[in-house]
């Protein structure tokens, strides 16, 4: 029956008998925890174990902080484009290392840079 022939008084279906479900049970188990189940009491579903999950922050590799020790003849611009392939990236290795070099022009043989990883 559709919904015009409801409308305009059409009833089909009155003479059909309605389906009667509720002598109907669900054999779906419920799930009882194991400390309350009683003598003859079917065990529950075992839980999933998600112990091994890791989420997606810590999947990814963490990447080591690379370091480059200063040589004579060394420049920021000069490390720049040996590291990365780009002499201007200089600024992001002066970034990254501003609490010991105070002036770009200013490195010196023997000093650790940290370089940065996403230039």
């Amino acid at each position: 029956m559709g919904v015009f022939d409801k409308i305009l008084g059409h009833d089909d279906d009155k003479d059909k008998p309605k389906a009667d479900f509720s002598d109907v049970r669900s054999t779906a188990p419920t799930a009882t925890p194991n400390s309350t189940m009683g003598a003859g009491a079917t065990p529950a579903a075992p839980r999933a174990d998600f112990s091994d999950v890791q989420s997606a922050s810590s999947s990814a590799p963490v990447e080591q902080q690379r370091t480059y020790t200063v040589v004579s003849g060394d420049s920021l611009s000069k490390i720049a484009k040996r590291e990365y392939g780009d002499a201007a990236k200089w600024r992001g290795i002066w970034e990254a290392n501003r609490d010991s070099i105070k002036n770009p022009d200013l490195i010196h043989p023997g000093q650790v840079l940290n370089l940065p990883a996403d230039l």
